[in-house]
């Protein structure tokens, strides 16, 4: 089997054919050759190909000392997918009455009471806006701009007693929205109620303004609210249209979502952003004690309930084709995905956030849209919510907004049995009654175009991706200044005051981005048995539980010939993604060479865990189910570590002070991040994945970037502002960190990877410790080299004993 590097930058290896049967164990998004010719290492990930033959049968046998017989028949990795995905199933029905019992403790108070001085849910709203990534200040007093040619009045259409005009407005830095503005011709404008009219995605400002075909006369809100007397503004928003990035086909929101994700903002909050710039306008235009609004259907439903969540200002709200039960968003698009939304809020609970103020949810049908598996983006779908469990969620929101005297100002319709057409009479009316408008809204709408060319709907759609895109780039540009304020206050004088201000940031990093569990461990009652027999060591399959429905899953090699009392050190040995401890044992692995069983034979004690990333989109689903939660899969993955360490020190030949961690690719993902939390191992060797982790997740422009690939499960909430891979290195510190780096692993350029380490060279001279950390180059691709990475943990784990020449 040949390696043929090259490709995209993530790395991609063609195995040649041999004679021998080879079978495809994980699919390839980068390139689409033959199942019998496909083997890839990429940038922090592994696909791996092996003939049938080439494993080892594992012989049945006795079970270790101390623990009860292994009898799994099925896969065990299987099983422990499996496993967590009920746990965070479970995890995500419970945190529904976990929400409830929080706002319970909560003092609900009238928002619009004449004696009220302050917000009573300034706390909850600044919230909602972090995890919704609104960072960006907007610009002060933004004002409409008619984009019209010289000489020309800018006018598109003219309806009943309004007119319409295409516009652009600043929104935050150099980022403008852009829509349609649909005017009244009256005097005293200003005292007419000001609405934000979104969308859903796929509608443009036209088809909503009845300009162009696409939205049936009767469900034209835009249109239908300007006839009844309304300033409205219509936004633009990023669609669902799908085209290439990269080596994938993204839709144009979630090639927005993923670098943004990473750097702690939000398509949704970009989006939101644009609007209330339009809700600031509105209000600097506006006549005292003038409503405004905010109107939507599908993902304007969604915009506009979390821009009347965030600004009190807001008077009046409809939300159409969205409110519901969010514990599927998983199942959703990807740019619907919000970091810790389950944690403190249902829609339920957001609604509670507009208590004292005007509110309308419509029960119709939501838009529909499938993004199936295989184009490389995230599979996700809108479907229509049951009708019922939509009602539910508004009782579960009354329940706290309770007030017989303001029920006049709280509205559920329902369209037909629930999935009816949206903007029905009654929603309307009763949304305008909300503004101040006596007479409900006329029923159809249909103005009439001026000689005026309307605006490129494509070439806008174009620009505001750009501008997004900018922005995110600028941003990710900035970020290693804002990570290196936000480390301020890690004292790097000395390894005491290290260690006095690195345990904050430790915490951080667990409970902030990784997420933690906060369930008791199980007792670690292992289960094991005899899978393999070697002339110098012996190598068991062991299970421990974690907690309910999750287990650790892993090959212990034992050294022969353990002297009793005898106490040696051990090497956890971590896969990439799609492997298995067995890749890193026998088989000589392109990307492994057995360091495992190498290690074995030099005498440490040996464990190669399970970790669950394996299984493509069924793992990837578990980062979805996990992300709502403020958790990622790590809050797992760092649960499991530490009960195997806990088991580990219990046996009577480990030292427990001297256990130390080595992961390739996905392993080394997890090398920097679990012993980054985990203080009881003892070192960590991050090989074929260190690099300039922020960069290669948000850049736009790098080959090496993830942006354009499958790996839809990589990106992190506002990593890029807080923990880039030197940073993580800093919560390793003082123990000692070592990077294996071949020069031709596609996972990145020397140069990334030599700047990123540079400021980990230059922590651990600052704590007075350079011996503590290095880097081994060597000319070659994504794999373990096995040479540098031995010796240092030779030495650092102090394994021989000095003058021990046997092994």
């Amino acid at each position: 089997m040949r390696l043929l590097e090259g490709g995209h930058g993530a790395g991609v290896a063609i195995a040649e054919l041999t004679d021998k049967p080879v079978r495809l164990v994980a699919w390839v998004g980068l390139v689409s050759v033959t199942a019998a010719a496909l083997a890839v290492a990429s940038g922090g990930w592994s696909r791996q190909v092996w003939a049938d033959e080439a494993r080892p049968a594992l012989p049945s046998g006795d079970a270790l000392p101390g623990t009860t017989l292994l009898d799994w028949s099925d896969d065990i990795a299987s099983r422990m997918v499996d496993g967590i995905d009920a746990f965070l199933t479970r995890k995500t029905a419970e945190s529904r009455s976990r929400r409830d019992e929080v706002w319970r403790g909560k003092q609900l108070r009238k928002a619009e009471a004449a004696e009220e001085k302050a917000d009573p849910f300034a706390e909850e709203r600044a919230a909602l806006a972090k995890i919704l990534g609104m960072k960006d200040a907007r610009v002060e007093s933004p004002q409409l701009q008619v984009i019209a040619s010289p000489g020309r009045s800018g006018r598109i259409g003219v309806g009943p007693g309004y007119e319409i005009y295409a516009v652009r407005w600043p929104a935050f830095e150099d980022v403008t929205g852009e829509g349609l503005w649909l005017v009244p011709t009256v005097e005293g404008q200003d005292s007419l109620p000001g609405v934000v009219a979104i969308p859903d995605a796929d509608i443009t400002p036209e088809m909503l303004a009845g300009l162009v075909e696409g939205v049936p006369p009767e469900c034209r809100y835009a249109a239908r609210l300007a006839a009844a007397g309304c300033r409205v503004l219509v936004p633009t928003l990023i669609s669902r249209e799908v085209a290439p990035r990269g080596s994938v086909r993204l839709t144009h929101r979630e090639f927005i979502y993923r670098p943004a994700y990473e750097l702690g903002r939000h398509v949704i909050g970009y989006e939101v952003q644009k609007i209330l710039a339009g809700v600031d306008y509105l209000r600097a235009e506006s006549a005292p004690n003038t409503r405004l609004g905010v109107i939507g259907w599908g993902e304007g439903g969604m915009l506009a309930m979390y821009a009347a969540a965030v600004d009190p200002r807001i008077d009046a709200v409809c939300i159409s084709g969205y409110f519901g039960p969010r514990e599927e968003m998983w199942r959703e698009p990807i740019d619907r995905n919000v970091f810790a939304r389950l944690d403190r809020f249902g829609d339920a609970e957001i609604l509670r956030l507009l208590a004292g103020r005007g509110c309308v949810v419509e029960v119709c049908r939501a838009p529909d849209f499938v993004l199936p598996p295989g184009l490389g983006g995230a599979p996700g779908s809108i479907t229509t919510p049951d009708p019922q469990a939509v009602v539910e969620e508004w009782k579960r929101a009354e329940e706290f907004l309770a007030d017989p005297t303001r029920s006049d100002r709280r509205h559920l319709v329902v369209s037909g049995d629930g999935r009816g057409r949206y903007a029905t009479a009654e929603c309307l009316a009763r949304f305008a009654g909300l503004l101040g408008i006596a007479e409900a809204p006329p029923e159809e709408q249909s103005p009439q175009r001026t000689e005026e060319p309307l605006p490129d709907a494509t070439q806008r759609m174009t620009q505001q991706i750009h501008e997004l895109d900018r922005h995110s780039q600028q941003v990710l540009a900035r970020s290693a200044e804002v990570r290196r304020a936000f480390l301020a206050r890690l004292d790097r004088s000395s390894l005491e005051s290290h260690a006095e201000t690195v345990e904050w940031y430790r915490a951080y990093f667990e409970n902030e981005v990784l997420g933690r569990f906060e369930d008791a461990l199980s007792p670690p009652a292992a289960r094991s048995r005899r899978a393999y027999d070697m002339p110098t060591w012996s190598g068991y399959e062991v299970v421990i539980p974690v907690f309910d429905e999750v287990f650790a899953y892993g090959v212990l090699l034992v050294p022969k010939g353990v002297a009793a009392g005898e106490k040696r050190p051990v090497v956890v040995c971590q896969h990439g993604l799609e492997g298995r401890p067995q890749d890193t044992i026998t088989g000589d692995h392109r990307a492994y060479h057995d360091f495992a069983a190498r290690l074995a034979e030099q005498g440490f004690v040996v464990f190669a865990p399970q970790n669950p990333y394996i299984f493509g989109d069924r793992f990837r689903s578990l980062q979805r189910k996990a992300y709502p939660l403020k958790k990622t899969l790590f809050a797992v993955i760092v649960a499991q570590h530490r009960q195997i360490l806990r088991w580990l020190s219990d046996l009577p030949y480990v030292d427990a002070s001297r256990i130390g961690f080595y992961g390739l690719s996905y392993g080394g993902k997890t090398a920097m991040r679990v012993p980054a939390v985990v203080p009881e191992y003892c070192l960590s060797i991050c090989s074929a994945d260190f690099n300039e982790w922020i960069w290669k997740n948000a850049s736009t422009s790098s080959r090496y970037s993830y942006v354009g690939t499958g790996e839809y499960e990589i990106f992190e909430f506002d990593l890029g502002e807080t923990f880039n891979y030197a940073e993580m290195a800093a919560l390793i510190a003082p123990r000692p960190f070592m990077v294996e780096r071949g020069h031709f692993d596609g996972v990145s350029s020397d140069e990334a990877v030599a700047y990123e380490y540079a400021k980990v060279r230059l922590l651990y001279v600052q704590l007075g410790i350079p011996e503590r950390t290095e880097i081994e180059w060597f000319p070659g691709p994504h794999t373990i080299h096995g040479v540098g990475t031995f010796r240092f943990l030779q030495r650092h784990l102090r394994f021989p004993p000095a003058g021990d020449e046997s092994r």
